[in-house]
């Protein structure tokens, strides 16, 4: 499946169909003096825009890479779903505008039943999209499909509510027009924050997916070689390329040439099943022939564990008089280096004469 011509076609699609609704709706719209109608053509035409911006992000982040952007230009599809937002924004807020004039100085519609059978259509042929984008926005990973798919979800309720009120407005007299369209704007600028706000969180970078990393670990724990997987860390280069290490833990008696051949089995596994590049994988040396180390390690876990918000002790060395291990303090610890420091002095008031030395780690990944 080519991802970027399944995003083309899509949004293709997406931009006829917003397009001859816009037109329509307005159409009917200024023949039935109608403010609700007229912004629901006006969003139509945003979405139509915000299918156009999706191809060119599309187009721009399939360029090749290059000396300059050695990792490619995948991460241009966040920059233009920003532009979506904006756009959507914008959008939203000169609705709401025009909607607060009309209530200031209302106006009467005059609905027929061309105007009726358009948005009855509308909210059909928008649901359809909705689906439809929605579920290829998810087969190929593209944030910008999947936020088109929950506009136009989002436009078939704002048509079917247009609709409502044109049939109270029928069988009333009551208009609530202008009213209707202050709730399309509203909604009009949810829509656009949410997509802004979860774009700029992929931009300042997520937490890596849970199924995702322990997905990853499982993998990597499966070589007989491997005790633990450790320290995850991703870095998204767009949708469809991830990148980043892991630290795992090995048998003290394995060679370099041993760990070369290992590393080189785990980077081509995990590329394999998860389509993610581990561009580096750190070792931690795991003792396989001294009790003595072995018990100070479960007796160093016992004592650590106790402590809630500590979610992970692993790379333990012990050698002379030294003692090394990483920590992982949980974010939701009322004061992590706090309770770093904590950890640290018991242990070395457990173990005087030895020098302790730990790292603290950020829980990464699940």
């Amino acid at each position: 499946m080519n991802r970027e011509k399944v995003i083309v076609r899509t949004s293709v699609l997406g931009i006829l169909a917003n397009l001859l609704l816009a037109g329509f709706k307005a159409f009917v719209g200024l023949l039935s003096n109608s403010i609700a109608v007229v912004l629901d053509a006006v969003n139509n035409l945003s979405d139509a825009l915000s299918s156009v911006i999706t191809i060119i992000g599309t187009k721009l982040a399939g360029r090749k890479p290059d000396k300059k952007h050695p990792y490619g230009h995948g991460r241009t599809e966040y920059i233009t779903a920003t532009i979506i937002a904006v756009i959507v924004l914008y959008a939203g807020i000169t609705s709401l505008v025009e909607s607060v004039k009309k209530i200031i100085h209302p106006e009467q519609p005059d609905y027929g039943t061309a105007a009726l059978v358009i948005i009855s259509v509308a909210v059909v042929v928008k649901l359809a999209l909705s689906f439809y984008v929605k579920k290829t926005g998810k087969a190929v990973n593209s944030d910008s499909l999947i936020a088109s798919g929950e506009d136009a979800r989002n436009d078939a309720v704002i048509s079917a509510a247009t609709l409502v009120a044109a049939v109270i407005f029928l069988l009333t007299k009551v208009s609530l027009e202008a009213w209707l369209g202050a709730v399309i704007s509203l909604v009009i600028l949810k829509s656009g924050f949410d997509m802004l706000r979860q774009t700029l969180s992929r931009i300042l970078g997520e937490r890596v997916d849970s199924a995702l990393s322990l997905g990853i670990k499982k993998t990597v724990a499966e070589f007989p070689q491997v005790s633990g997987a450790y320290d995850l860390i991703l870095h998204s280069y767009g949708p469809d390329m991830l990148m980043g290490s892991i630290h795992i833990e090995v048998p003290d008696t394995m060679t370099a040439a041993d760990l070369d051949q290992l590393e080189r089995d785990i980077t081509d596994k995990v590329a394999e099943k998860h389509g993610v590049i581990l561009t580096g994988i750190s070792i931690y040396s795991v003792n396989t022939t001294d009790d003595e180390i072995a018990r100070v390690r479960e007796d160093i876990r016992r004592r650590v564990m106790s402590h809630e918000h500590i979610l992970q002790l692993h790379g333990f060395h012990m050698h002379d008089d030294e003692i090394r291990f990483d920590l992982v303090v949980g974010f939701e610890a009322p004061d992590r280096k706090a309770l770093y420091a904590t950890v640290c002095e018991e242990i070395k008031a457990a173990y005087p004469d030895y020098q302790i030395y730990i790292a603290m780690d950020s829980d990464m990944s699940d």
